[in-house]
Order: structure tokens, then sequence, then C-alpha cells
């Protein structure tokens, strides 16, 4: 039955469970190579809430999907990879650390058992979790961040040290992350102080603007990520909020003057030699999104490219 209900030529789908791409779920993770969790925590957004409801909104436009990628020539996904979607994360709504611990023993929880996370936010402040837990294996990871803020202030309202505008200062600060390997793509916009993206560039970052993205071309960009993390287990985390709002609009900080869906995608198609170790979609807010769900339409597709690029490199021939 699971796998005539996965096959959308033989079942409808709107038929079955709504997991992520119809894929079975399960909470064994024995034998696989990747799984998709959720991790529906909004208890960090200093702005529009609503980003714990992504990871079903996410799920359900996911079945719009196939499995053959073919701007990765012709690679069937789930041929490649053996995935499953396991549930999600608890938490505990409106206590952020709190949430923060839960999060962080689930990602372990499959990391340790040598599963690739693939996780659907969530606020932004979950990616902090996901690297605690992904260090705790693999050690200091070189972040690729898509987003169009560097979420890399100290604090937030009466000196919070954990929201969505702080993961990145923090996970320098903890030595999950090797800010000199890692990059952040995509900061644009109006900002709260002159030092907003210099802070990244202090901590160590690489920061590629938006003006920047376009001025050095999608194919040059995507050859300098694969340069700056050399080899190194590698963490994606993609806010929505990097592509302009007039193609995502249902995200937690819209940000005017981003790239579009198309250029994106063009830009994750393009990474090559990335050895992923876990990623992540966040700050999708359904409620924002109109009857058509182009958030959350979109959302699932950068997973599914994500999840493309793990099977492109776990069948790539090494020397």
């Amino acid at each position: 039955m699971t796998a005539l209900l996965s096959d959308s030529l033989l079942t409808p789908r709107f038929c079955g469970l709504p997991t992520f791409m119809r894929l079975p779920l399960r909470d064994d993770l024995s034998g696989l190579d990747a799984a998709i969790v959720g991790i529906p925590s909004d208890s960090g957004a200093p702005y529009r809430s609503g980003a714990r409801f992504a990871p079903n909104a996410v799920r359900s436009m996911s079945v719009m999907l196939r499995p053959i990628n073919p701007s990765r020539n012709n690679i069937n996904v789930f041929e490649t990879l053996n995935v499953a979607d396991v549930g999600d994360s608890p938490v505990v709504p409106g206590y952020e650390v709190e949430s923060l611990a839960l999060i962080e023993e689930t990602i372990h929880h499959i990391a340790a058992a040598g599963v690739v996370p693939c996780a659907i936010g969530g606020d932004h402040s979950v990616t902090l979790a996901e690297l605690r837990a992904l260090a705790r294996v693999h050690g200091p990871l070189a972040l690729v961040q898509f987003d169009s803020h560097s979420d890399t202030w100290d604090k937030y309202f009466a000196d919070q040290r954990y929201s969505a505008g702080t993961p990145f200062r923090r996970a320098v600060e903890e030595n999950i992350v090797d800010p000199h390997h890692s990059i952040q793509i995509g900061l644009r916009g109006s900002l709260f102080r002159t030092t907003d993206i210099t802070q990244s560039i202090d901590l160590g970052y690489k920061v590629l603007t938006t003006d920047a993205l376009f001025q050095c071309g999608i194919s040059a960009v995507a050859r300098q990520i694969a340069e700056h993390t050399a080899g190194r287990p590698v963490f994606i985390t993609f806010d929505m909020d990097f592509v302009d709002p007039a193609f995502a609009p249902a995200v937690e900080t819209p940000e005017a003057g981003g790239p579009s869906s198309r250029e994106a995608l063009q830009l994750l198609r393009e990474l090559k030699d990335i050895n992923l170790v876990g990623c992540d979609v966040t700050e999708i807010s359904p409620a924002y999104d109109g009857p058509g769900q182009i958030t959350s339409l979109l959302g699932a597709t950068v997973m599914l490219e994500l999840l493309s690029l793990l099977a492109s490199y776990r069948s790539t021939p090494r020397t």
C-alpha cells in the first residue's frame, strides 16, 4: 500500500497522509540516508509569527513534486537515496531555550544514526539547535546561509540572546560553525545599524550581498560556495526571505529586491561538490500566503533541490 500511494501515476496526490512528497512515515532510522523532519517552532520570531505551521504546509504542497531532477542529469532522488519522513520534533510553544534543547536532541538522534537531517522549520532560531546537534557528530561545520538578513545580532529585546536574529553569532561563539569556511548570501535592505553586515565579516563569515550576487553572477557564486566550504562538512540553511516577496510572500520578515524563484533555484542547481551533512528551509509563515500557497510550494521545491544535491554528491565517484 505504501508503494502504491507514493506513485502519483497510480494514486491521486490527495490520497494518503501528508508526508513530504508522500514518502513513508517512519520512526526507525535504520537504512536511511536522509530524513525529513519538521520543526514547528516560532518562539524566536521577532516579527510575523506562524512559522510553527510551516512543516505541514510545505508537506501539503510537496505532493506537486516528482522524484527525477532534470537539472542534475535526470537523477532519481529516491532511487539514489533512501529517504523517509520522520515526523516533527517536539517543542515547547513560547519557551525558546527549552524548545532549542528538544530540537537539538531530535536532530542529534538522526545524525548520530548516520542519517542526514533535512529540516522544515520554523523560525531561523531553530537552526542553532540543528548546528549544535550536528557539531556533536561532525565537529565545527561550514555554514552556507541563503538569507536577506545576517542573523548575527548579539541580543534582541530585553537582552534576549536567543531569537531568529541571533543564531549565527551564537554558533560562532559556541564553536559549532567555522566562520572562515562559511558564507552568507543575499543580504539586502534597510539596516538597524551601519554594522549589521560588517558584524558578520568581523565574526569571520564571507558575505555576499544580493547586489554582489548579481554582480558576480550565479555560476560564479556557486563556484565560490564550493571553494569556500572546500570538502568540509556543510550545513545549508535556506531562509525563504532570501527570495523576493513577489515570489515568496509568506515569510516572517519579507525584504524587497531579492532573487526570483527561478534565480534562487538556479543557484541551488549549480552547486557542486558540497559535503552536505544537514540542511533546512525556514521562515515560512503560511497564513501570509495566498490561496495558491506559492511560498510553501517554493519551500518544498528548495528542499527537493537540497536532497538532489545530496544525491548527486553521494552518487559521484571520488578518488
